[in-house]
């Protein structure tokens, strides 16, 4: 039986603007145990037990055409406790997003990769 989600993981083609957003606009923290590898990266905790990787490889995929609305495209939901603060800081640092068209409060954004986020609020 499934009882968790240990890692999602996302290829990035340049390891420094990525961690420039899920650091410097998402608010992550790195974790230090992440081994040595025969490619760069970096972990990222996000709950006990739960981690979002960057890997620093060639993207198959590049130049693929995605969906505008990130909700129409493979993605993570990850939980926040706070979404319009998350909005504001994606306004200031450029990055566009779409609201959650089901109306819950959600929404989707794209990393410098292309990768598709989804943010979900949770009551506090």
């Amino acid at each position: 039986m499934i009882v968790g989600l240990h890692h999602a993981t996302f290829l990035t083609g340049d390891l420094a603007r990525s961690r420039a957003f899920y650091e410097g606009v998402i608010g992550l923290r790195t974790d230090p145990r992440r081994p040595d590898m025969s490619f760069e990266g970096v972990w990222y905790d996000i709950a006990p037990n739960q981690q979002i990787h960057l890997m620093s490889l060639p993207d198959p995929e590049a130049g693929l055409q995605r969906p505008a609305h990130g909700g129409r495209d493979r993605h993570v939901a990850l939980l926040i406790d706070d979404l319009p603060t998350l909005a504001a800081r994606l306004d200031a640092a450029g990055i566009p997003y779409t609201l959650s068209r089901s109306g819950r409060p959600a929404l989707f954004c794209r990393d410098p990769d292309q990768n598709a986020l989804e943010f979900i609020e949770v009551a506090g």
